[in-house]
């Protein structure tokens, strides 16, 4: 670990370290893309043999998971409750309502809201099974109204089968990766087909959802997570906490503090040591951490700033700078004040946890209710109204030269 200035040069690194990544997984995505559309479930088991150990079956019966459910401690049961009522708290208040307006006298326009039919939620499980993020994934959906929910985890552990179940969860695939994407993408003989694949997961999950985009929608890029602290002063302990924390997800995740001052760096890369020693020798924390940083001293706080715009971070902490929360452009979530430690964004605030990377802050914010929903247009016009409308109509179609367009107007009069 060690502190580096900010310069030009640095943020570049940093953002062509992303798109190195990138172009190596989806060539290895796409090898097993063109399996799937080829072979179906013969390369998925292939597939979930060879990088997940998986084999049998793939859906989990429902028993198993209702004795998964009895099995549940009560702690986890509680948790389970709080942070799915917080989330759906949270997706409620994100439900948009119909609304229809005049135009002009005779001519409504307005929208309506459908929810998917079916939809994959897929869950990372490569070293935890995430649980938050299955009620990340479901909840909304739910809260949308979408008509089926299939969830697929490479190894589902039992907390994550009693907690699907908890939330009225009935299939779940027990794979994961690119073989999974591709066979809710394309569907296979065995698995349905569905509207939309939502979810986070690590490097080559992420590509195959880019790749498998022309066919079938996906929520946006969530891929290895990042954390960007920009901070002038703060508690070092806090801040390395939420470093570490963020960095034990993937070796791949960036883990960053931005700072103007060389007496905070010193002191949160002393605490990251200490904690980090704590965590033992080799974890995915030290690897990542090793490999992203941790720290970069910045000329100013407002060149700090600039680069967490331009760099737009997953999550984005400002332990000290509430008042800079003014002058962020772009970020997938933002965290204010020493107290709003980024793990509880992760589990129990309802605020969703799955957030652009790579960039993609840039252009859209992270999972929504609305993200299940399809907006229907929907118009309405009188005679009266379509008179009012016919010459603009009828101008503009011969200006593009479709003579018919216009007719369709005219006939009308």
């Amino acid at each position: 670990m060690r502190i580096a200035k900010l310069t030009t040069r640095a943020a570049r690194q940093l953002e062509a370290g992303r798109r190195r990544r990138d172009r190596e997984a989806e060539r290895v995505a796409a090898r097993i893309l063109a399996d799937v559309a080829r072979r179906g479930d013969r390369a998925v088991a292939r597939w979930a043999a060879k990088l997940d150990g998986a084999s049998g079956e793939f859906w989990i019966p429902e028993s198993e998971l209702e004795a998964s459910r009895r099995r549940a401690p009560a702690a986890l049961a509680r948790a389970v409750r709080e942070a799915a009522r917080n989330i759906r708290r949270v997706a409620e208040a994100q439900l948009p309502a119909p609304r229809t307006i005049e135009v002009v006298p005779g001519a409504r326009v307005g929208v309506i809201y459908r929810p998917l039919d079916r939809v994959g939620c897929y869950v990372p499980g490569g070293r935890h099974p995430l649980i938050s993020t299955l009620l990340m994934t479901v909840v909304p959906a739910q809260v949308a109204g979408v008509g089926e929910i299939i969830v697929a985890c490479p190894r589902p552990s039992d907390e994550l089968m009693a907690a699907a179940r908890m939330i009225g969860i009935r299939r779940l695939l027990r794979v994961g990766g690119a073989q999974a994407v591709a066979a809710l993408a394309w569907g296979t003989r065995r698995i349905p087909r569905v509207d939309k694949i939502c979810g986070p997961g690590n490097r080559f999950v992420t590509a195959a959802k880019r790749l498998v985009s022309a066919d079938c929608a996906i929520d946006l890029p969530a891929g290895p997570t990042e954390l960007l602290v920009v901070a002038a002063r703060g508690n070092p302990a806090f801040i390395a906490a939420d470093l570490v924390a963020q960095a034990e997800h993937d070796p791949d995740a960036v883990s960053l503090l931005v700072t103007p001052s060389a007496r905070l760096a010193r002191s949160v890369l002393g605490e990251l040591e200490k904690q980090l020693a704590a965590l033992g020798p080799a974890t995915p924390a030290r690897q990542s951490l090793d490999r992203s940083g941790p720290i970069l001293l910045a000329p100013s706080f407002e060149e700090a700033v600039r680069f967490a715009n331009r760099f737009a971070p997953e999550h984005l902490s400002l332990p000290d700078g509430a008042r800079w929360i003014g002058r962020i452009r772009a970020a997938g979530s933002v965290f204010l004040g020493p107290w709003s430690a980024q793990p509880a964004g992760d589990y129990a605030t309802g605020s969703n946890h799955v957030l652009p990377t790579a960039g993609w802050a840039r252009a859209r914010g992270g999972l929504a209710v609305t993200d299940f929903l399809r907006p229907i247009a929907v118009q309405r016009l009188s005679r009266a109204g379509l008179v009012r409308l016919a010459e603009t109509v009828e101008t503009l179609a011969r200006c593009e030269g479709l003579e018919a367009h216009a007719r369709a107007i005219e006939v009308r009069r």
